[in-house]
């Protein structure tokens, strides 16, 4: 009698999130591939001219993805992406065994933790990865974190008591990302101002400002259970101005209170979502007596070149572990040796002429939109203070405005050193030897 069971499903493997955030780290598509497994992409519509180029180009790294579904979503529409991503996993899960799920950039967080949930794959939770996608929803579980804040409902901004706020306050948006929208407000004219300025299907948050150092803290998370946790000290613009642009990261093993502090709140924030399994990267600040307040947190990678920085700190890269965690295998992250530091370059509003360094061995590299990045060259534990690279983000002959969200940034640098002293010694030489020269729009 011969065998009528169906073939066996091949082993696939989705990730979530940017088509161009996911090429930049291409660790997650190369220890995919190398396990065997089949790569199933879920990304905006927007990206399926470049994703399509890039899955035919065989030196890409989209080239190893089994096949891509676009879903239509905006980032400021709650839940927008929700049933395109649901269709595209019901669709595959007829013709793949999927083993593991990962929502590798903001958007398509809670899409993901749904489809987890379902498939029961791990992934942070129901919770957390619906919480970790709204602002105010983490105002609403995690009140012991929480700056006084006020949820203002899209159509209902009319009704509001910008009166009977306490300034300066913060005000933002629900569901965006990369510090988009965020803005200090100083008095109420101001405020209904730009309460009036978003679209009108926005929630708002408008939030008591909470003056002190910013921080970020890094988890991986297996079983709800933190496996590795990490402080990075970050600087943005709003020292000097009314925005809150992130300048500068800074990864750092070397105890202190602050460290102690930050990630006995973590794990309490972590504790109260029900956080299971996954990366969160959540940002804090510390307020003129040690206070720890939640800022915001997400559920998946870092943005900017924070892996990189932890790279560089550890040696060890941190995607084969985070994939790790998504297919149930044990994980675990060495603490950070060296220091390493990005740090982004401010300018003057007008069109970009050059962006030149005198360093030896270093050129500035093209890193900028719609295009991949170059890797950063990782050294040893010992190895002496050293300028890894330095990135431009922005065409020769661009106009640039004042810096509102990290999508205006014009380029970066990358160091590491032993000891702090170092780093701040090598980082003021790097700013001397950089140069960025705009001209004024009107100018020829």
């Amino acid at each position: 009698m011969g065998d009528n069971s169906a073939p066996a499903r091949p082993a696939a493997f989705i990730l979530t999130g940017s088509f161009l955030a996911i090429c930049r780290a291409p660790r997650y598509l190369q220890e995919l591939s190398r396990r065997g497994l089949k790569v199933l992409l879920i990304t905006g519509s927007s990206w399926r001219e470049q994703a399509v180029a890039g899955m035919a180009d065989q030196g890409h790294p989209a080239s190893v993805i089994e096949d891509i579904a676009f879903v239509e979503g905006s980032v400021d529409r709650e839940g927008s992406f929700n049933s395109g991503v649901v269709a595209a996993a019901n669709a595959w899960r007829e013709r793949y065994d999927i083993v593991g799920i990962y929502a590798a950039g903001e958007t398509l967080v809670e899409p993901t933790g749904i489809v987890a949930d379902a498939l029961g794959l791990p992934a942070p939770g129901l919770r957390a990865s619906r919480a970790c996608r709204s602002k105010y929803l983490q105002r609403f579980y995690l009140p012991e974190f929480s700056p006084a804040a006020s949820v203002i409902p899209a159509g209902e901004r009319e009704a509001f008591d910008a009166a009977a706020v306490s300034y300066p306050a913060v005000i933002k948006p629900a569901t965006r990302h990369s510090s988009s929208g965020v803005e200090t407000v100083e008095e109420a004219g101001k405020l209904r101002e730009l309460l009036m300025a978003y679209p009108d299907h926005e929630t708002i948050l408008v939030e008591q400002k909470i003056v002190g150092q910013e921080y970020s803290v890094e988890s991986l998370v297996q079983h709800g259970k933190t496996v590795f946790a990490s402080v990075i000290r970050k600087e943005t613009t709003d020292a000097h101005a009314t925005t809150f642009v992130e300048l500068a990261h800074t990864v750092s093993g070397e105890p202190s209170q602050e460290r102690t502090t930050l990630l006995d709140a973590n794990q309490a924030m972590l504790d109260a979502l029900d956080f299971q399994d996954g990366m969160t990267h959540s940002e804090w600040r510390l307020d003129a007596d040690g206070r720890p307040y939640l800022m915001e947190v997400a559920a998946r990678t870092p943005g900017d070149g924070i892996t990189v920085l932890y790279h560089l700190a550890t040696g060890r890269a941190l995607e084969p572990e985070i994939i790790k965690i998504a297919l149930g295998e044990p994980a675990e992250y060495p603490t950070p040796t060296r220091l390493a530091r990005q740090v982004y370059l401010e300018h003057t509003p007008g069109v970009l002429e050059e962006v030149t360094i005198d360093w030896p061995g270093i050129t500035p590299q093209w890193a900028g939109e719609g295009d991949l990045w170059p890797e950063v060259p990782v050294g040893e534990a010992g190895d002496p203070p050293t300028l890894r690279a330095m990135f431009v983000q922005k065409e020769t002959g661009r106009e640039l405005g004042p810096l509102l969200s990290s999508e205006d940034r014009v380029g970066n640098f990358v160091i590491d050193a032993p000891t702090a002293a170092e780093l701040d010694e090598l980082e003021q030489r790097v700013r001397a030897a950089v140069t960025v020269r705009t001209r004024p729009v009107d100018q020829g």
